[in-house]
């Protein structure tokens, strides 16, 4: 992509050579799905690990079933969403955003009544976790095409950065939480939490007021395979979503067998209490939050390209002093330390990755491309996981946690170093009213997103730490 000077910061005869043009505030919309999405994840973070613990403390389900929920879930939503890909590309998306809602909602309630009645199996269990997984990749395509279409090109990272400031922050709070309602009113009662969010976030997205713009217009392909593939097809023919692409799924892959592996380091090895492994999981959150509050002031300043790549190489710079850890205190501070500043940079690169994303992909194709993206995470992660517990188990944790950090640091190659020829010219922003243009603009156009005094997305989600693989945009 060739690099062009940022038209907004160049001198003129009425303002000063360092004056930016601060764009429109966000819309009274934009904070309505803001909130849809704060209580949403908020639940999400108080029902984490939930349906596992259902498993065990009320079905008293054996390791292997516990393993398989985990893994059906991935592969069977993965199978479901495939086809539905091209179905959710050409319609509105605010209807199949509150259907994916009202979905989870009601296979997530199931669970306390049909418990309170003694009906609860195991079956059912595996059912719930297919519909809320396959539910969640369907709300990323459909929201992530959505946001792109409610905010401005230059509104991009600081509304993304809002997202996962909210993303952060439920994460932080949203474990304790669970816990404590876990301790107190038994094994459903973060579920309910979980399904009562997604409920109000149905009701928040209905209440959004201004028009959507209609989905684009279908060109049926000869085959039903090639529209549902398309997505993989758009980003393997971009160079710069190509290579972010085995970006993500390295380093998404590596975070999220590193993280069990890393528990059983600090629990066994290291003799640190659970106490302070709680302390370890929730104190570097406020890395990420942090990290999410600068990408906007940090891309207003140097240019959206700029941080993803530095940003991008900094979060994998860090992952490999937690095999240094020593025994005691002084191990529990090496891994607070080493993931606060993993979470830091990963805050900073989410929102520009998202943006970079949603501004090199065509509205004809971005549900594809997200769906294609989710569902290839939920795919390569039970790879990368197994891989490392088999490591683990013949060569010990820290080896283990070694290889994983080298697999991060390996991503780093896989950023997108080379512009690519194929970025559009120069674009104006497009309105939220208006018609979109025919193309996505380059790097530097949104680059100036944070310079505002009202307010401003990411795998679960997977993990938060490569949130934007999946989960909800």
């Amino acid at each position: 992509m060739t690099r062009n000077r940022t038209i907004a910061s160049a001198p003129t005869r009425d303002r000063p050579p360092d004056t930016r043009e601060t764009p429109p505030a966000l819309s009274r919309d934009f904070h309505r799905l803001w909130g849809a999405y704060s209580v949403s994840e908020l639940g999400s973070a108080v029902g984490a690990g939930a349906l596992p613990l259902v498993a065990i403390l009320l079905l008293d389900s054996s390791s292997l079933q516990v393993s398989l929920l985990a893994v059906m879930s991935g592969i069977a939503s993965a199978v479901i969403v495939l086809p539905l890909g091209p179905w959710i590309e050409f319609r509105r998306k605010r209807p199949v955003m509150i259907g994916a809602d009202l979905l989870r909602f009601t296979a997530l309630a199931s669970i306390p009544i049909t418990a309170a009645f003694g009906e609860l199996t195991y079956e059912q269990l595996c059912v719930v976790a297919i519909i809320q997984t396959a539910c969640g990749i369907a709300f990323s395509a459909a929201s992530g095409t959505h946001l792109k279409h409610l905010v401005t090109v230059e509104q991009r990272v600081t509304a993304n950065s809002r997202f996962e400031t909210s993303q952060w922050t439920a994460n932080s709070i949203g474990s304790p939480i669970g816990g404590v309602l876990v301790s107190w009113l038994g094994a459903t009662a973060s579920i309910t939490v979980d399904a009562t969010s997604f409920l109000l976030s149905a009701l928040a997205i209905r209440r959004l007021q201004s028009v959507e713009p209609p989905p684009p217009p279908r060109h049926p392909a000869p085959h039903w395979a090639q529209e549902a593939t398309e997505g993989w097809r758009y980003i393997l023919h971009h160079a710069g979503l190509r290579a972010l692409f085995a970006n993500a799924m390295l380093f998404g892959g590596a975070i999220m067998a590193a993280m069990p592996i890393i528990a059983v380091l600090m629990l066994r090895d290291l003799h640190l209490a659970p106490w302070q492994y709680g302390l370890a999981l929730g104190l570097p959150c406020l890395g990420g939050i942090l990290g999410s509050l600068t990408a906007g002031p940090l891309t207003a300043r140097y240019g959206l390209r700029t941080v993803l790549l530095t940003a991008g190489v900094a979060r994998t710079l860090w992952m490999g002093l937690i095999p240094l850890a020593p025994p005691g205190t002084p191990g529990l501070i090496v891994i607070v330390v080493a993931e606060t500043l993993l979470l830091f940079f990963a805050g900073a690169f989410n929102p520009t990755f998202s943006s970079y994303r949603m501004n090199h992909t065509s509205e004809h194709c971005l549900s594809r491309v997200l769906t294609a993206w989710s569902i290839s995470s939920k795919l390569t992660q039970p790879v990368v996981i197994a891989a490392a517990g088999l490591l683990a188990a013949a060569a010990g944790p820290r080896t283990a946690i070694t290889a994983t950090a080298a697999l991060t640091v390996i991503s780093a190659v896989f950023l997108p170093w080379k512009a690519t020829l194929r970025d559009p010219p120069r674009m104006p922003p497009h309105s939220p009213r208006a018609p979109l243009p025919p193309a996505n603009p380059p790097d530097n156009v949104a680059t100036a997103p944070a310079r505002q005094t009202s307010s401003s997305q990411a795998e679960l989600r997977s993990s938060a730490v490569e949130m934007d693989e999946g989960g909800r945009e």
